[in-house]
Order: structure tokens, then C-alpha cells, then sequence
């Protein structure tokens, strides 16, 4: 008998309500794909901040509160997308991303980008699994 695989949508109130007919995340056997994230602080609804760091690490915590919602972390990320409003600020987000991520070191495309919102300065996708 074949298996059929199934994908489920991660809910979570602690993560930023999608803006779209998107899920935040989706969980397909072990793998987790996160949508896009930005710095959406989720008790409040705003933007978390102006500046790179601030964003990147609020962004950071959002795909994390994802993650953790279908049972996985930041640890178990294999893959991520980061998309910058300015390639200049590359570095600055590349701190707070080394720091965020700790020992783990996802595979990683980061290019510059048109963001949804002209106050965004980096928007990140994940894909991980559930150990």
C-alpha cells in the first residue's frame, strides 16, 4: 500500500499572521518550509524596528517561533533565503544571522530585493527539519 504524504500548515499565535493566502509554515513528513518572514513583531502587529539588526533578529525569532511550533528550532535549519532591501547592509545582518544561528550554518542564497513594505530592510525563508 503507497503512503500518501501529506502537508500540513503550522498555526501558532505567536507567530505574525500571514499578510496573503500563504501559510507561515508548512510541515511535509520531517521538513519544515517557512514562508518569507519579516521583523512583524507578533503581540503588537508592527514593525519590530528600522535598522538591519533589530529586523533580522526579530525576523530571526519569527521563523524560530515557527519552527518550534512544529516541533523543530533554529538548530535543525538546513536552508535559508535572505532577501535585503540593500546589499550594503549585508554585514550587519550577517552578524546578528552568525549570532542567531549559533554552531549551525544553513546553506544560504542572500540577494538584494524589492520587499513588500518600503520600512523593510530583509525578509528570510527556512527550510529545516523535525529531529
Amino acid at each position: 500500500m503507497n503512503k500518501k504524504a501529506r502537508h500540513l500548515p503550522v498555526i501558532s499565535d505567536r507567530v505574525p499572521k500571514p499578510q496573503g493566502p500563504y501559510s507561515p509554515g508548512v510541515v511535509l513528513d520531517r521538513l519544515i518550509f517557512v514562508a518569507g518572514q519579516a521583523a512583524i513583531d507578533p503581540a503588537t502587529g508592527k514593525l519590530a524596528g528600522t535598522d538591519i539588526e533589530t529586523q533580522t533578529e526579530q525576523t530571526l525569532r519569527n521563523i524560530a517561533a515557527i519552527l518550534e511550533a512544529a516541533g523543530s528550532g533554529l538548530q535543525y535549519v538546513v536552508r535559508c533565503g535572505v532577501f535585503l532591501a540593500d546589499m550594503n547592509e549585508f554585514p550587519r545582518m550577517n552578524a546578528v544571522y552568525a549570532r542567531m544561528f549559533g554552531d549551525n550554518r544553513p546553506a544560504r542564497t542572500t540577494v538584494q530585493a524589492v520587499l513588500p513594505r518600503p520600512d523593510l530592510r530583509v525578509e528570510i525563508d527556512a527550510i529545516a527539519y523535525v529531529p
